[in-house]
């Protein structure tokens, strides 16, 4: 891979045409707002905004790169065509706070972590500027090395890079990309405000090297990199930037005494050098507690604070009790995980009243958090319903929101923007597309019932190897399989009507049966049919049921080049008709084998997707599994005896606050056992999650009374160490023995040194082999050859058993 440099290429002019307002007459109740924008900026403010573009240019300009199609240059071309963009969107509109540096070729931790060179030894980092070879080696692993840890950020669906750090990680200024992406915008005659991740969260959202100690206390590291953000700082300043903007959002999570006492240091020790800046510490996702608050708000280098007031309402009782004098105040009134349309008159109303604690020339409008978690650009949608799309705002739109609430707070209120609104705000109450009598009454009848399944989990499992007959240690896969070019195209010109539908179900027949065929001819012993059929595994589902409407273009980053599109539930949810028993009655009927039924389970469902802001979240959690409910036991009645209810995104949904934790978990979990409380002993129930922390859960995950689960582990250990310390777990499970986001091939050996490591801590009578996730992104080569190897190491350590009993 080429050694070129995280940097842009010199910046492009850009035309706006394609960000116009206007282009969608749907979208009438837009139109005016960019062209009666003030020439003057107002006190607006976007926190971060999505870098994939509005039709995954950065997706498809990563995945050339990575596979050899395209070169460097080409791939920073489309960077830089997009970060202009982005950048010309905001000016147009009146925005007055531009942010920079929130642009990623993967993840914002990982270029953190490059611009503090601190790189892994195993990469083989020579100490210069870093580039794309040890970037992506970072985040995706090569031939020689795997990737380092990803997890999710905070509880969003986004994933992070985590850094590994320890005591001889030698820090440097190794990547000038912040610096670099300043000047950039500058060419084009913005001033942005750079963008950087904290000192003290980057620390705390890091871990402990694979041979440091886990007790080793990271936050003992802030000598360390503070000299670095100082080379940072003092560069950025000499470019030209008064402002500098820190994300600070571990600081809505319940920190100890002396974490937030490394807030203090830290900004502390920056102070000289952020002397004559204007400086805005940002938060995000939550409330601040108060004593983070008055930590934060103690900080003498800080000249203004960010706060969410959409999720963090809280936080606007302690502005009230004190905020510090002549300081900014950055109110996140506008939604940047959601999509519904701002109640810019209530927004208005907050603005104002805060205006009145801390001056109105010192409240600045902005978005709650940045709008990477939400979709680009309604412009796009040229198919979504028009009566709902009139109730939705992209990032384009928020952005526009913004503005409008800014002039309204300086006194140029635009009567016309803010009346349709109100207009559309009402049209979405009364609507009678939103409400179904016969859900409301399921759901009320619920109560009561904690729907649990009739045995214990261990008469269960007995009763099932019975009728599975599977061997030790069995072998499985998570559910998908790579989803070729052919397939894709099918599926296109089947939605588009250019082929019937007997010649697609034939094409998607033959396809399940060469996926059977291929893991057959591997000796897996639970098979999956591929999921050939599903573009993604919420939306599949969304389409459906009742209550969910999908957009064409509404994409949003989960990590790197992976954009997941959520549906929008605006309405109740039911199921009409079976979802999934044609095809994996199809697929059983090609084997002898257990064939698994593949469902998403409510919780995911709910977490992946942009959910009804006007009922409580457990209610829409508890229809969705009443819907998943009734196609897991028609999958039964076919004669499906494995069913995989995926709860991927359980942990993801966790707050972040440990006082609302319980209440979180125990609708989350009750709303799983409703999906399968009624099966039948041998009816195989299991579930998979990926990607997060599960030791502080796992007794909730005890609790779902699955009989098996599959979980994310490859790239990282942490799981197993729950188990090391005295955690009984009488349930199947499989922690993933590979990565599958990684194009890296994992020898047989590596493999079956994990099993062995899990063996250690697991009996051998409920541990399972499988890999980490699904395989749709892979290629076939790259499949063929990991599950080879991952049965090979299966039946490897199976003989060793038996040799050894």
């Amino acid at each position: 891979m080429n050694k070129v440099l995280l940097q842009p290429l010199a910046p492009f002019t850009y035309s706006l045409n394609s960000l116009s307002f206007s282009s969608n007459p749907r979208c009438s109740f837009l139109r005016f707002s960019v062209r009666a924008s003030s020439s003057r900026a107002m006190a607006s403010h976007i926190v971060g905004y999505p870098r994939i573009g509005p039709k995954r240019e950065l997706k498809f300009a990563l995945e050339s790169f990575w596979d050899g199609k395209s070169s460097a240059e080409e791939l920073q071309k489309v960077a830089a065509d997009l970060r202009s963009a982005i950048w010309m969107q905001m000016a147009e509109a009146g925005i007055k706070y531009i942010p920079s540096n929130t642009f990623s070729y993967y993840d914002q931790l990982l270029d953190t972590t490059a611009m503090l060179g601190a790189v892994p030894d195993r990469y083989n980092w020579n100490g210069t500027e870093i580039g794309f070879d040890i970037y992506f080696s970072m985040a995706r692993g090569n031939a020689s090395v795997p990737a380092m840890e990803m997890t999710k950020w905070f509880d969003t669906n986004y994933h992070y890079i985590v850094p590994e750090l320890g005591p001889d990680v030698k820090f440097s200024y190794a990547s000038h990309k912040a610096v670099n992406e300043y000047n950039e915008a500058k060419v084009l005659g913005i001033d942005t405000i750079p963008v950087l991740v904290g000192p003290v969260s980057y620390l705390l959202l890091s871990k402990p090297a694979k041979a440091v100690e886990k007790s080793f206390s990271l936050l003992s590291l802030i000598d360390n990199i503070i000299p670095v953000y100082k080379e940072v700082l003092a560069e950025l300043k000499a470019a030209g930037a008064t402002w500098i903007q820190f994300d600070e959002p571990m600081l809505v999570k319940d920190l100890e005494v002396h974490q937030l006492q490394a807030f203090t240091y830290a900004y502390a020790e920056l102070e000289s050098t952020l002397s004559g800046w204007n400086v805005l510490v940002e938060t995000y996702f939550a409330d601040v507690p108060i004593e983070a608050y008055k930590t934060l708000t103690s900080l003498k280098a800080v000249t203004a604070y960010g706060f969410d007031l959409v999720r963090g309402t809280k936080t606007l009782d302690l502005i009230k009790q004190g905020f510090p004098h002549g300081k900014f105040l950055f109110a996140g009134v506008v939604d940047g995980r959601n999509i519904w349309a701002n109640n810019l008159a209530s927004s208005l109303n907050t603005l104002e009243a805060l205006g009145d604690i801390v001056g109105k020339e010192k409240v600045v409008v902005s978005t709650s958090c940045s709008l990477l978690h939400t979709a680009v650009d309604l412009v796009n949608e040229i198919k979504l319903d028009g009566e709902i799309m009139s109730w939705l705002a992209f990032a384009a739109q928020k952005v526009v929101e913004v503005n409008a609430l800014a002039k309204a707070l300086s006194g140029q209120k635009e009567e016309v923007f803010f009346s349709a609104n109100a207009a559309v705000l009402a049209s979405r109450k009364s609507s009678p597309r939103v409400t179904n009598e016969i859900v409301q009454k399921a759901v009320a009848a619920l109560k009561g019932s904690d729907h649990r399944r009739a045995t214990n989990v261990s008469a269960r499992l007995d009763a099932q190897q019975k009728k599975l007959n599977l061997p030790i240690l069995p072998t499985t896969t998570i559910g998908s399989f790579p989803q070729t070019a052919d397939l894709r195209r099918v599926r296109r010109e089947f939605k588009a009507k250019k082929i019937s539908e007997e010649e697609y179900i034939n094409f998607i027949k033959e396809e399940i049966k060469n996926v059977v065929k291929f893991q057959e001819e591997l000796d897996i012993d639970v098979l999956v049919h591929g999921e050939p059929e599903r573009n993604d595994m919420v939306e599949y589902f969304g389409e459906q049921l009742s209550g969910f409407v999908f957009t064409a273009n509404g994409w949003v980053q989960s990590y790197g080049s992976r954009c997941v599109k959520p549906p929008i539930i605006y309405g109740d949810v039911s199921r009409p008709k079976p979802m999934t028993v044609f095809w994996s009655s199809i697929a059983q009927r090609l084997t002898k084998r257990p064939m698994k039924g593949m469902l998403t389970g409510p919780v995911t469902i709910l977490n992946w997707s942009f959910v009804r802001d006007d009922q409580p979240r457990f209610e829409t959690c508890y229809q969705i599994a009443l819907a998943i409910k009734d196609e897991v036991e028609d999958l039964e009645k076919s004669g499906i005896t494995v069913i995989q209810i995926d709860e991927a995104a359980l942990r993801e949904g966790l707050p972040l606050r440990k006082s609302e934790e319980a209440f979180y978990l125990n609708w989350a979990v009750h709303s799983f056992r409703i999906t399968n409380s009624d099966v039948k002993d041998t009816t195989q129930i299991h579930t998979h999650m990926c990607y997060s922390n599960f030791n502080e859960i796992i007794h909730s995950i005890i609790d779902m009374d699955a009989d098996v689960i599959t979980i994310e582990n490859s790239r990282s250990d942490k799981l197993l160490s729950v188990f090391r310390e005295g955690v009984k777990y009488g349930a199947g499970i499989g922690p993933g023995v590979y990565d599958i986001h990684s194009p890296r091939i994992p020898p047989t050996e590596e493999i079956a040194d994990r099993i062995n490591k899990m063996l250690a801590v697991l009996d051998s009578n409920i541990l399972w082999v499988n890999p980490d996730c699904g395989l749709k992104t892979r290629k076939y080569s790259e499949v063929k050859s990991a599950l080879t190897n991952m049965v090979a190491s299966a039946k490897l350590i199976r003989n060793q058993l038996a040799t050894a009993k």
